[in-house]
């Protein structure tokens, strides 16, 4: 079956960012109640990131702009471990949890970045739109 016909949510490093953002708001709700509006709403809202880039980059068809939105997950990753990386520096997360988080987001990034190296030898839409990246208007 051809890439396109699976989709963004059989992708492996989808189905691990969903892994991790299940922990994240599992994290997110043990944090105490004066973090509910500063690291709690971060953590979800860097975790969706990923998965959100993920979907939006697959939806895309040049080729610079999937990478765009890929590189963006890429970002929200390396933030979400450092939300952990926050949590277990205050006592709310485990040593446990940001190694489980670390080498989870590790499994990502090493899919993602692979995927990306795929969409960039593939270039498709170059052809048709140049190798230039031009931003969509708003």
């Amino acid at each position: 079956m051809e890439e396109q016909e699976r989709g963004f949510e059989t992708l492996e490093f989808y189905q691990d960012s969903l892994k991790l953002l299940k922990a994240s708001y599992r994290l997110a709700e043990t944090l105490p109640n004066y973090e509910r509006y500063n690291l709690s709403n971060q953590l979800r809202r860097a975790s969706c990131s990923i998965l959100l880039n993920i979907a939006e980059g697959y939806g895309r068809y040049h080729y610079l702009e999937r990478l765009r939105f890929l590189y963006i997950a890429r970002g929200s990753l390396a933030e979400t471990l450092s939300v952990f990386i926050i949590a277990q520096t205050l006592n709310y997360c485990t040593d446990a949890q940001l190694d489980w988080s670390r080498e989870l987001k590790q499994k990502i990034e090493k899919k993602l970045n692979g995927y990306c190296r795929f969409i960039r030898n593939q270039q498709q839409g170059g052809s048709e739109y140049g190798k230039q990246y031009i931003p969509s208007s708003k």
